[in-house]
C-alpha cells in the first residue's frame, strides 16, 4: 500500500486526489519511464544512475523529460518528508501526456512526474523461479528499457506465483537466461561471478551495475556472459538482485534444488551493504 501523499509534477498531494486525467495518451498506452528508488536515510541511493537510465530510456521512447535533475531530486526528497518514508521504496513514474488520436483535453504538459513511497517489502531467505521461454527478443530496439508497458512482466509473475514460485526467470528467443520480471540474475562459478550481458535483452539494473563496475573484491571477478538453464545446474550459487532485494539467493528452479555452495553471494551483499553505507554518508556530509 502507497503512503498517504503522492508528487504529481512538484505538487504534494493526498493520494487519493484526482489529478489525472484520461486524456493522458501514457496513461492509456503505456507511454512513459519510470524508476524504483531505495530511500536509505533519507537519502534516494544511486539517484544519478536511476535518473541516467530514465534520461535515456526516456530519449529512445521519445517521452518528454524534466531537464534538471536536482529540482527533481528535491520534490522527491520533500515527498520522502511528507510520508516519513526515510526507510522506504520509492517509485517514480514520467508520463507522456500528447500525441495520437486518443490525446484529450485537460493536461497542460508534455508530461507528467508522479512519484509514491511504500514501505520495503520483505521477499523472505530466498527466491524459487519457475522459467519462461521466449520471453526476451533480445534484438528488439526497446528491450532493456524500463517502460510503463509492465503488464506482460506483471502477468508472469503472478502466473509464477499461482504456480507456487517466487518469480519467473525469462529467457530470449536464443534460449539464453536474460532475467527476471523485476530482477538481474547472477551465476557463481569458482572464482567467477556472472550476470547475462545488456545483449540478452535484460534491463541494466542499478544493484546490477554497481556489482558490475563499483565492487573489487580480492579473488572474485564480476563479469557479463550468457549461459543458459543448464548452466545454473552447474554453478556454485545463483542468485538474483534488484533495488528491492539487493542480493537474494535463488533455491530452485522449475522445482530443482540450485547449488549452494560458494561464499560469492555472501562476500558481494557484504561489499555492496558497505558501498551503500559509504554513498549514504557521503550524501548526508553534502547536506550539511
Amino acid at each position: 500500500m502507497v503512503h498517504k501523499y503522492v508528487l504529481h509534477n512538484n505538487q504534494i498531494r493526498e493520494a487519493a486526489d484526482r489529478v489525472l486525467s484520461p486524456g493522458q495518451i501514457g496513461l492509456l498506452s503505456g507511454w512513459g519511464v519510470f524508476s524504483t528508488i531505495r530511500v536509505v536515510d533519507g537519502i534516494l541511493f544511486a539517484w544519478e544512475r536511476h535518473w541516467a537510465r530514465m534520461k535515456h530510456d526516456a530519449e529512445l521512447l521519445h517521452v518528454p523529460f524534466p531537464e534538471d535533475p536536482d529540482a527533481v531530486r528535491s520534490d522527491l526528497l520533500r515527498l520522502v518528508e511528507a510520508n516519513s518514508a526515510f526507510r522506504a521504496t520509492l517509485r517514480v513514474v514520467v508520463v507522456r501526456n500528447s500525441g495520437g488520436i486518443w490525446e484529450g483535453p485537460g493536461p497542460q504538459r508534455d508530461y507528467d512526474l508522479i512519484a509514491l513511497t511504500t514501505k520495503p517489502k520483505d521477499w523472505g531467505e530466498g527466491a524459487r523461479l519457475t522459467v519462461v521461454p521466449q520471453a526476451r527478443h533480445s534484438a528488439q530496439t526497446f528491450a532493456g528499457a524500463k517502460t510503463l508497458s509492465w503488464s506482460m512482466n506483471l502477468c508472469w509473475y503472478e502466473t509464477a506465483q499461482r504456480k507456487g514460485f517466487d518469480e519467473a526467470l525469462l529467457l530470449n528467443e536464443k534460449n539464453n537466461v536474460s532475467e527476471c520480471t523485476s530482477a538481474n540474475i547472477f551465476l557463481a562459478r569458482g572464482d567467477r561471478v556472472w550476470t547475462p550481458p545488456l545483449s540478452s535483452g535484460c534491463l541494466p539494473g542499478v544493484t546490477r551495475d554497481v556489482l558490475l563496475h563499483e565492487l573489487r573484491l580480492d579473488g572474485l571477478a564480476v563479469e557479463e556472459k550468457d549461459f543458459t538453464v543448464e548452466d545454473l545446474g552447474n554453478a556454485d550459487e545463483i542468485f538474483i538482485t534488484s533495488t528491492t532485494r539487493n542480493l537474494l539467493p535463488v533455491f530452485e528452479v522449475d522445482g530443482v534444488p540450485m547449488p549452494r555452495r560458494s561464499h560469492a553471494r555472501e562476500r558481494l551483499a557484504e561489499a555492496f551493504a558497505q558501498y551503500v553505507s559509504r554513498y549514504t554518508e557521503a550524501a548526508v556530509a553534502l547536506k550539511r
